[in-house]
């Protein structure tokens, strides 16, 4: 099939399963979205006319939704020819504030953990599918999807923090410190300088978000969930060298949920 236009050649027609990352706007009426697909990875393609009062498709084309689109190469950007909405999770994530914002941190480190745009990642895919899923329905605590999203996919890019033995001499624990830098859990000899104390119901809380322990990560207090989303969040960002703009938006967030009566306070200097 011949290209139609100024760029003569084949036109190489595919079509995928994607979750939106963001949205930037092109020109008067159109938008560029950057996708995470189940066979393509990370894809950025144009979305013509979409920013158009009278565009059919525009709003499938959101942050968080699943969509089944139709592209076409293009020397710089593929083109978008059609999209369908799979599952709606934007209407329900964006009414609530503690999802979109857990969401938003969701969305961009998937967005960092696949760097290379064209490359399979069908295991970050199905994390984020999974994730924006779980926002949506509103059965689990936000922030625990998140951090439960944050561990798994650091385990996919090889950065997952020693919870059960020393990250340095790998002595089995349980071990009662614990070292961003150090890369987890460390024993009392190989404890560096900097390294914090968490509670030990918050080594607990990481294994079970990392394996998917609902019951454990359910019952947790909220002063260990803030503990743990601390130490996830620093492990997350000492890895990637950069902090995640939206982090900030979700830490305060936890920051003004009202305390529970007779919950203790929480631990001084376990936080990071």
């Amino acid at each position: 099939m011949a290209r139609a236009g100024p760029y003569p050649g084949p036109v190489a027609l595919y079509r995928d399963a994607g979750i939106v990352l963001r949205v930037q706007k092109l020109g008067e009426a159109d938008r560029i979205v950057t996708m995470l697909t189940r066979r393509h990875g990370k894809i950025r393609a144009v979305a013509k006319g979409v920013r158009r009062t009278r565009s059919r498709w525009g709003a499938r084309l959101e942050p968080f939704n699943h969509v089944d689109v139709q592209c076409y190469t293009g020397r710089s950007l593929d083109v978008i020819t059609q999209a369908q909405t799979l599952d709606a999770f934007a209407p329900a994530v964006v009414a609530d504030y503690g999802a979109y914002s857990c969401g938003c941190a969701i969305l961009e480190t998937a967005d960092r953990l696949v760097a290379e745009e064209g490359e399979p990642a069908l295991r970050v895919y199905l994390l984020l599918l999974g994730a924006a899923r779980a926002l949506a329905d509103g059965v689990r605590e936000p922030s625990l999807v998140l951090d439960a999203f944050l561990l798994r996919g650091m385990s996919h890019a090889g950065w997952s923090p020693s919870i059960s033995e020393c990250a340095r001499c790998a002595e089995p624990g349980p071990h009662r410190a614990f070292s961003v830098a150090g890369g987890g859990a460390v024993c009392g000899r190989c404890r560096p300088p900097g390294s914090v104390t968490p509670a030990a119901e918050t080594f607990g809380m990481l294994d079970a978000l990392l394996h998917g322990d609902w019951d454990v990560a359910d019952a947790a207090t909220a002063a260990v969930r803030r503990e743990t989303s601390g130490l996830v969040a620093a492990h997350l960002q000492w890895h990637m060298e950069r902090q995640l703009r939206s982090l900030p938006l979700v830490e305060r967030q936890m920051r003004e949920r009202p305390r529970v009566t007779g919950e203790p306070p929480d631990r001084e200097g376990a936080g990071l």
